[in-house]
């Protein structure tokens, strides 16, 4: 392969309950990128669009993976590459990460897919240290594998990929402010009391049992989060009402997606998604403040090759 074009979906980060462990892949929103074999070694960012990102190879999420990926693999060859950002960075929706892991996954192909799909998340995870300082899996690891994914251990990594019930729908809203990730860890506690560690990790259990069993009413009680979410929606300017707006209107739950300002809401079937989407749409016209909103199916087979030659 000389040339592929692919696309590498947005992600839901921590969905709730499962802070830094759990993530899935957006279906309707996310990057395309080209990558181009060259005889020259080495990287290079021939065009970026959507986003004012650095052209640097070293700075950028993309590049610095592609260029990390081809030294490893002691390529004999080089890559162009072209960026088209399909969703703003700082959205909460795993804007580097979608850099990050097409760019593994676009080299690997290149390189004749000689990588597992674990070892490009250990790669993509070079790339979130460049754009944002933490080497961290749950958005990378679910751009690459689709669908859910739990992070069950950093050291050795290891990540299991969950089913999805075939009615799951997602409707987000992205309101334009700015929450930085730094801002985002740095209000969290430092401690937390026993008793919300106990209801924390019985909402993740009874949330993958719930996608195991396709039982909707457990995942709607599961998506519940007592430890960060308070602490984060004070950030996310009218995160409650959107959250009620989008509970009474049908929504199995809803959440802040990464460290924001995008809200997730999670839905059983098309019908509910269309009654929270237009429900989340009438709450936050009121709030003067400019805003994205999306329906989408959960992503079950991550990045997709669109182009190839």
């Amino acid at each position: 392969m000389n040339y592929l074009k692919l696309f590498s979906p947005a992600t839901v980060a921590n969905v709730s309950c499962g802070f830094d462990s759990l993530g899935f892949a957006v279906d309707t929103v996310g990057d395309e990128m080209t990558f181009t074999k060259t005889k020259e070694k080495g990287v290079k960012i021939t065009a970026i669009s959507g986003a004012n990102l650095s052209y640097n190879v070293d700075e950028n999420a993309a590049s610095a993976v592609v260029k990390k990926i081809l030294n490893e693999a002691n390529a004999d060859f080089g890559v162009s590459l072209t960026i088209s950002k399909g969703y703003a960075p700082g959205s909460g929706l795993g804007s580097s990460a979608a850099s990050a892991a097409g760019a593994a996954f676009g080299s690997n192909q290149l390189l004749g897919n000689i990588y597992t799909k674990l070892e490009l998340v250990k790669f993509a995870m070079f790339g979130e240290e460049v754009a944002c300082g933490s080497q961290i899996a749950d958005n990378v690891a679910a751009a690459i594998y689709g669908g859910f994914v739990l992070i069950r251990s950093y050291e050795p990594l290891e990540i299991i990929k969950l089913p999805v019930p075939k009615e799951l729908r997602l409707v987000a809203i992205h309101p334009q402010v700015e929450v930085k990730t730094k801002d985002a860890r740095a209000v969290l506690p430092a401690k937390i009391d026993l008793k919300d560690a106990i209801t924390q990790w019985a909402n993740v259990g009874g949330l993958i049992s719930g996608l195991y069993s396709e039982d909707y009413q457990l995942i709607s009680n599961s998506l519940v989060d007592i430890i960060v979410e308070p602490y984060r929606k004070k950030l996310i300017p009218h995160f409650d009402e959107v959250k009620n707006a989008a509970i009474k209107s049908g929504a199995l739950g809803a959440g802040i997606s990464g460290s924001g300002p995008t809200i997730f809401a999670l839905c059983k079937g098309d019908e509910d998604a269309k009654k929270v989407h237009s429900a989340i749409n009438k709450s936050y016209k009121k709030t003067g403040i400019e805003f994205t909103l999306f329906t989408s199916k959960i992503n079950e087979k991550g990045i997709k090759i669109l182009e190839s030659n």
